[in-house]
């Protein structure tokens, strides 16, 4: 009553990357977050300066301005990685919500550290 069990196999993984290639696609990912954090900030500074003057409670007349240069810099930043040849097709939607959200993030602090800290 012995029955012969076939040997699984072990599953093939991908192509093993080496150091340089693991250490390529680090440096990718900082470039691609610091272009999305320098974008969130520049988009802070101009959002507070070209928002107008704040009034008692910290609200700019031009506010929604802010909220629109934040979303152009989100967009912008598809073209700064085509303009620096980095490969865009392998990001996912995951990767560009990520992205999205850095360069919001951003934004938003800029924005907010400069409302609350400048006088004007």
């Amino acid at each position: 009553m012995s029955e012969d069990i076939p040997q699984e196999k072990p599953v093939q993984t991908k192509k093993a990357k080496t150091k340089a290639d693991k250490q390529a696609e680090h440096i990718e990912r900082i470039k691609r977050t610091l272009i999305a954090s320098l974008l969130g900030m520049l988009a802070g500074v101009l959002a507070y300066y070209f928002g107008g003057t704040p009034d008692a409670s910290g609200i700019q007349a031009e506010g929604f301005l802010g909220f629109m240069f934040m979303l152009v810099f989100i967009v912008l930043q598809k073209h700064i990685f085509m303009l620096m040849r980095m490969d865009t097709s392998k990001l996912g939607g995951k990767d560009w919500f990520y992205q999205g959200f850095m360069t919001f993030a951003f934004w938003f602090m800029t924005w907010t550290i400069l409302l609350t800290s400048i006088p004007r």
